[in-house]
């Protein structure tokens, strides 16, 4: 692997549902993508492979994105395709459903760091790097953030609704603390997408439950919040930050 001027974007979470999605399409349009996963090797060194096969450059590197060391680790790893120009702040978790009273104590610390600290920790390494006050070269950012920021999710996961509340806020204030230095900041909250995320939370049946409360009918798909990610990396983008895009069916 050598240095290339073309973009090299670090997606967190990026091995299942929307950040596996964002990694293939960010591929298709050239981008090196440096995806880093928790537990599923499996999956993550599949999304790799898929895009190899269609001459991207691509690496899974595993890692807990509430940890700072590994954070560090994972933007070293993009190091061999060239400085680092965007980030895809994706991993997350909702780990339980029902109300914030029957929540485990654990469960609403792990949510926190996972959903808040992991996002806050990746974009501060992001904006070591890509800040041109820094030596940088620019970049941008992208925070999944959720519906559920505004909505509460009540009886539910308030637990985190509250942590993405906080990644809509870290958006509005990184993108101002880092406009002057070739740095936007923006993000997309998605309303009920099929991924993994309901399953591993115990609660498997949740999106067929839920659609009637989505005015477009349906549940959305990984493949449909991509593309923003893409837009509002790129350079069609210019004049955005500060942004959050609700992709939500019209939650």
């Amino acid at each position: 692997m050598t240095s290339s001027p073309r973009p090299v974007t670090v997606i967190s979470g990026g091995g299942r549902g929307i950040g596996a999605a964002a990694a293939l399409h960010l591929a298709d349009l050239g981008h090196a993508v440096v995806l880093s996963y928790l537990q599923d090797h499996a999956a993550a060194e599949g999304v790799v492979a898929a895009i190899r096969a269609g001459g991207g450059r691509a690496l899974a590197v595993p890692g807990d994105v509430a940890d700072a060391e590994a954070v560090d680790a994972l933007f070293d790893a993009a190091v061999p395709f060239g400085p680092v120009t965007g980030l895809v702040n994706n991993a997350g978790l909702t780990a339980h459903v029902g109300d914030l009273a029957d929540t485990p104590v654990e469960v609403v610390r792990r949510v926190v760091e996972v959903n808040l600290t992991g996002v806050l920790l990746c974009a501060r390494r992001a904006a070591q790097l890509m800040s041109t006050t820094r030596g940088g070269r620019g970049g941008a950012i992208v925070n999944v953030s959720s519906a559920a920021a505004t909505l509460g999710s009540a009886h539910e996961y308030v637990h985190y609704a509250a942590a993405k509340a906080g990644v809509e806020a870290l958006t509005v204030g990184l993108a101002k603390e880092l406009a002057g230095q070739g740095v936007r900041v923006n993000a997309v909250a998605p309303g009920i997408v099929r991924t993994g995320i309901h399953a591993a939370a115990g609660d498997p049946e949740r999106l067929e439950r839920v659609v009637p409360r989505v005015p477009l009918g349906r549940v959305g798909e990984p493949e449909e919040i991509a593309p923003a990610i893409a837009w509002l990396l790129g350079p069609e983008a210019n004049y955005v930050t500060g942004a959050s895009i609700r992709i939500a069916g019209g939650l």
